[in-house]
């Protein structure tokens, strides 16, 4: 005799009548045979919880190693399909819902391909960042003295306001994205002014110049740093200065220096900011400790008479420095000991180009130190430091130096600091004490203008300067 025929809808039920007699699970926990250990324990837990299309047998276990006929597999299918097909339906609700905020947003996605395509098609470079500083000084000086052209300087009228400019553009590019080359462009105007190098009072703005000419534009940097491990670093350069190659600066002074001569920590004989041909290595651990090695050759070129510190550095010999500095930095304080054998090294911070004890070489010992409070408040950050100086001839000099700066002084971003110290060594400015005193109003987040005040005490036969300035500084 023939079967009876049955439905579809019946053949179903009667195939998963044993499975799904069982009311459906909330969570795979309920099944007392499936532990976290299961290989598959993630997947039952994303049907139970996502779909809700996982059932039991009455007894409450899952059975998972019992084979499974076709019609269960049928009607778990089907089951999962049929919360998916809510799921769905739910979402093209929720599309037409927000379909006119959909597209909007599709607009501006379209928009900003289109812009980042434009951008991709005109980038000056895939590897290098323009990044540039432009500063303006305003101020004047009583008893100021310039740089001449044999080295030496003569009187500045220092009644007279100065209002001098630099720029420099710096052009860092990076092949690996771990390396860098650093390309500098630079030019300014004090050359003949009181605040240029070779007077007292010498702006940080006026130093390392690149040419001896007003508004011509020299290359400042050209050097090349790459990582070597994971510890050290190797930098080499046609145009390189001292301090690009140290592993750590041992001063928190500085978010706006004035004087040239307090930029040097307090021993500007070890840091003598030499710039000219030169290498050196780095290394920094994890724990705080660093050391570096640099060597910077500033041998002038052929017929050149001048000594203005950088120009002209051609060549590998004389007017050379070595330095090796070891230090310690954390988070809100360093120290570092540097030791630099200058050899007729042509440094403007020396101040004396002239004298016999230059070219005689020298030995130069630094140590300097900081500290800054891990918050912004009433305390300032200190930083001091010492130097001496050994020359071959005989004789000796010492400096120091001692900085205090107030991070978002009176206003978030802005910036109060003042130095005091002895800083320069050689010829007739032994003994020469130096004060500074500047606040930083930080304009915006690219521009800051900065009032400063600054004496210096003569000694001797020279007599006290004063001086005033406004600078201005646009970054972008």
């Amino acid at each position: 005799m023939a079967p009876a025929a049955v439905s579809a809808t019946e053949l179903n039920l009667k195939a998963v009548d044993q499975y799904s007699s069982q009311e459906q699970v909330t969570s795979v926990t309920q099944f007392s045979d499936v532990k976290p250990t299961d290989w598959a324990y993630q997947a039952l837990g994303n049907l139970v919880n996502r779909y809700g299309c996982v059932a039991g047998y009455p007894n409450g276990t899952f059975a998972g190693g019992k084979a499974l006929t076709r019609y269960e597999a049928a009607a778990l299918l089907n089951a999962c399909l049929d919360r998916v097909t809510e799921t769905t339906d739910e979402l093209k609700k929720l599309l037409n819902e927000f379909k006119g905020e959909l597209a909007v947003l599709k607009g501006r996605v379209d928009g900003l391909d289109a812009k980042v395509g434009q951008l991709e098609a005109n980038q000056f470079s895939t590897t290098t960042k323009l990044a540039g500083v432009a500063t303006m000084t305003l101020g004047s000086a009583s008893n100021g003295s310039v740089a001449n052209t044999q080295g030496g300087r003569t009187p500045a009228n220092g009644d007279n306001i100065a209002f001098n400019y630099d720029l420099k553009l710096n052009l860092d590019t990076s092949f690996s994205g771990k390396d860098l080359l650093r390309t500098s462009l630079r030019s300014n105007n004090y050359q003949n002014s009181t605040f240029g190098q070779g007077g007292n009072t010498a702006l940080e703005a006026a130093s390392s110049p690149s040419n001896t000419a007003a508004d011509a534009v020299g290359i400042n940097r050209l050097f090349y740093q790459f990582p070597i491990g994971k510890n050290f670093t190797a930098t080499v350069g046609a145009k390189v200065r001292q301090d690009d190659m140290l592993a750590m600066w041992p001063s928190a002074y500085g978010a706006d220096t004035i004087l040239d001569r307090m930029t040097y920590t307090g021993a500007p004989g070890a840091y003598s900011l030499n710039l000219g041909a030169g290498a050196g290595i780095t290394y920094k651990n994890p724990n705080g400790f660093n050391a570096s090695v640099n060597y910077i050759s500033n041998q002038l070129g052929a017929g050149n008479s001048t000594t203005v510190e950088g120009v002209n550095g051609t060549g590998v010999g004389s007017a050379s420095t070595t330095t090796a500095q070891f230090g310690y930095a954390k988070q809100n304080w360093g120290a570092a000991f540097a030791y630099t054998y200058s050899n007729a090294a042509n440094n403007i911070a020396l101040n004396d180009p002239n004298a016999s004890w230059i070219s005689a070489g020298a030995n130069n010992l630094g140590f300097s130190a900081y500290w800054q409070p891990t918050k912004t408040g009433y305390i300032p950050s200190i930083s001091a430091g010492v130097g001496t100086t050994y020359y071959n001839g005989g004789d000796s000099a010492s400096t120091w130096q001692v900085a205090l700066q107030w991070q978002d002084a009176f206003v978030k971003g802005n910036a109060l600091g003042m130095a005091y110290g002895d800083t320069q060594i050689g010829g007739t400015e032994k003994g020469n004490t130096a004060y500074e005193l500047f606040y930083k109003f930080q304009v915006t987040d690219n521009i800051s203008v900065t009032p400063a005040f600054f004496w210096i005490n003569g000694q001797g036969a020279d007599a006290d300067q004063t001086g005033g300035l406004i600078k201005t500084t646009f970054k972008f």
